[in-house]
């Protein structure tokens, strides 16, 4: 292995953790935003869930600003399964790039790791 000046190597190393801190930071805010859209698509089976109990017709309202306007049950069904798939879609792409700033975040780690393990000692 070549020696690099210690000015390269300073600047490898840096360029190395900031990837690095980049990574685990962008890897905490996916997690958090996939736990967020998680919990709303819960609540959204749950309301689903209630109002496939509900028998007979029944007026369903849903909030428009400061008002409710009468939905029929039909349409509000729709509504929420068309939410829930929108969550889930987006849900399984904060996974997917979860995953991928994980890989980033550990292979930085590895490289630090490897330069320090084989850096010359003084």
């Amino acid at each position: 292995m070549s020696t690099l000046p210690d000015d390269t190597l300073r600047k490898i190393l840096v360029q190395i953790q900031q990837t690095a801190v980049q990574s685990q930071r962008a890897l905490n805010i996916s997690r958090q935003q996939s736990a967020s859209k998680d919990r709303e698509r819960r609540i959204l089976q749950l309301t689903i869930d209630e109002i496939q109990g509900i028998e007979g017709d029944v007026n369903l309202y849903k909030g428009v600003g400061k008002m409710f306007m009468m939905v029929p049950r039909k349409t509000m069904e729709q509504e929420f399964k068309s939410q829930e798939k929108e969550l889930t879609d987006d849900i399984n792409s904060l996974n997917k790039k979860a995953k991928y700033l994980e890989k980033q975040f550990n292979d930085a780690q590895s490289q630090l790791r490897d330069i320090f393990h084989h850096s010359p000692k003084q």
